[in-house]
Order: structure tokens, then sequence, then C-alpha cells
């Protein structure tokens, strides 16, 4: 099942976690409408502007799914409200900055979050949109000095 004009269901539904564990990954029809529309208007205008596929990390989390990997009961990954995009490693001259910078200066988004890595390019960019309540919330990921992911604002 295509969900925009580049992404398919499976692309966003698939976990080895899910498959290795046996945990249904399968959102609901408002879990589904909700990646409909972040592909619709992130996803596909990402890679329009860039012309190379983009890849798509992580995307739509069951509930048993997320506790299954230790997610966030708050992550907008549960309701189908975010991805997250890692562009490094593929060869195709886009890197996870080029997609950050992209998202935060011509997107609507809820939240765009640089995910750790070094100060001039993030592990993967997480970007959320919520229909009609984006908060355009631009942040970094860091780990405090116990583990413990962290966020502030991107600077």
């Amino acid at each position: 099942m295509k969900l925009s004009n580049y992404v398919s269901l499976a692309e966003v539904t698939k976990s080895d976690t899910a498959k290795r564990k046996g945990i249904s990954n399968e959102p609901t029809p408002e879990h589904l409408e909700n990646l409909k529309t972040i592909c619709t208007e992130v996803f596909d205008k990402v890679r329009e502007h860039f012309g190379v596929p983009i890849y798509i990390s992580s995307g739509y989390r069951s509930a048993a799914l997320n506790k299954a990997i230790g997610g966030s009961s708050t992550s907008d990954h549960n309701l189908g409200r975010a991805l997250d995009l890692d562009q490094d490693g593929h060869g195709n001259g886009v890197t996870n900055m080029d997609v950050f910078n992209f998202i935060v200066n011509n997107l609507e988004f809820d939240q765009c979050i640089f995910e750790f890595g070094t100060t001039k390019n993030p592990d993967w960019v997480h970007v959320g949109y919520r229909k009609g309540a984006n908060r355009k919330q631009i942040l970094v990921a860091y780990r405090d000095a116990a583990g413990k992911t962290k966020y502030k604002p991107f600077k």
C-alpha cells in the first residue's frame, strides 16, 4: 500500500525487532491517516527537493513494539506522526545535516530533532508532523552524565 508518492506502508512499519519478537506493527486507521499526512507533507517534499532516495530508519511503532524497544510512551512514532531519516552512508551526496537544514528552513513540522552525532552532522534526523498543531520545535538530542537522553533547543 502506498502512503504517498514515495513511501509504502511496508517501509514505515518495517521492524527487525517486531519480526524477531512476533509483535504486530500494524497501524490503526487513525495512525494510518497520520502516516499518510507526514509522508505527503514532509517526506515527499524532502525527496523531491534532493531528487535522490531518502531513507527511513524508523517510522511507525505500535504500542507493543515501542515498549519492546524501550521507546518513550509519548513518542509521536506511536501515533504515526514521526519519521527518523538517515542519509549517511548511502553515497548519494545528501547528508543528514542537509536533510535537517532543508526541513527546518523550508517545511512545516512539529519537531525537527538533530539526533546525537557531531556538531556538524546528526546521526539521524527525527521529524514530526501534527496536522493543524505544529509547534516548529527545533531540538538537539544528547545524553546526560548518566546516559539518559535529553533534549535542548538547537542553536
